[in-house]
């Protein structure tokens, strides 16, 4: 256990430390606000198309996140020399590869994190015809954005200290704050109730568009066993498609009696159970029990990707 704590917090901090994984969460969250000042003129679903538009820019970004993520902390280690060091040490293989796992996961779980509280200010600062945009809610979390990278260049510059990861840090301290300061005051700058007008439903959405990250993640790790980061990207995104319609497709044939329907909607992981954008509006919203069951799901679906990394990792030689 000592072994994969190591190896998982190297890779969540090394993870921290890549650029492209501070712009991405950086550029979602900012897009995400800028999706709920932007008009819709949807006929009364303005709100709604913020919110499901806010849940896709997360789940783009976090796809990208975790394929490249997984490819910079396994599949460059493996060509550079990096992971035969490692090993060469009394570290299982499987250690190593669980390890590598954790480390993604943790740094999709930050960047989850930071868009979600774009994701809850979004849903609060959304308006239809009758309403406008939120300028005070916009102004006081682009600024906090500024502030953290500010913050970030100072460190850097007086303390040489790593600008991204202390970027990353900044962010998630700055806009938690700034979500904090938004919800005690509505669009005209008067005190409110606490987050009145934040749709709290979202928060059991993002959890579970977050175990389909990791999922994500899982299948990246796997594939960057023997793949590269083109290779790893097409099949994570192939997965993905096809999985959106496993119910359309592989649903109904299993229903119609089809074994090759029923093993293929078994093996392809369903992500239509993770994808809750269509029950936010729902009046009794997300119940926290499906919550369990779909982390379930998606343990057990990373178990087994797991399994089939590691068969393809264990024969692999290591140069």
């Amino acid at each position: 256990m000592k072994e994969i704590y190591t190896i998982a917090k190297n890779s969540f901090m090394e993870l921290l430390r890549q650029p492209v994984f501070l712009i991405l969460t950086a550029a979602a969250s900012a897009f995400i606000v800028f999706l709920a000042v932007t008009p819709y003129f949807g006929l009364g679903d303005d709100v709604k198309l913020v919110k499901t538009s806010t849940m896709a820019v997360l789940l783009v970004a976090g796809l990208f996140t975790a394929v490249i993520s997984a490819t910079s902390s396994l599949a460059d280690e493996l060509k550079g020399g990096t992971a035969l060091a490692v090993l060469s040490k009394p570290v299982s293989r499987l250690s190593f590869l669980l390890g590598k796992l954790l480390g993604v996961c943790g740094g999709l779980a930050v960047m989850v994190y930071i868009n979600a509280i774009a994701i809850l200010l979004a849903s609060r600062m959304g308006y239809d015809a009758y309403g406008g945009t939120d300028k005070v809610g916009m102004t006081i979390f682009y600024l906090a954005m500024m502030l953290a990278f500010a913050i970030a260049a100072f460190i850097n510059y007086f303390l040489e200290r790593n600008f991204v990861s202390n970027a990353v840090g900044a962010l998630l301290v700055m806009l938690t704050l700034a979500f904090i300061l938004i919800s005690f005051f509505d669009e005209h700058w008067m005190v409110q109730k606490f987050a009145e007008g934040t749709d709290w439903n979202m928060i059991p959405a993002i959890v579970c568009l977050l175990f389909m990250l990791w999922l994500i993640a899982a299948l990246a790790i796997a594939c960057s066993t023997r793949l590269d980061a083109v290779a790893t990207l097409s099949v994570c995104i192939i997965l993905l498609m096809v999985g959106l319609v496993s119910d359309h497709f592989f649903g109904r044939l299993a229903d119609a009696g089809s074994w090759i329907g029923s093993i293929l909607y078994a093996v392809i992981p369903n992500w239509q159970n993770f994808w809750l954008a269509d029950a936010i509006e729902g009046e009794k919203g997300i119940p926290w029990l499906y919550i369990g069951h779909a982390f379930t799901y998606m343990a057990c679906f990373m178990a087994a990707v797991i399994a089939i990394g590691f068969c393809m990792f264990d024969n692999r030689e290591l140069s």
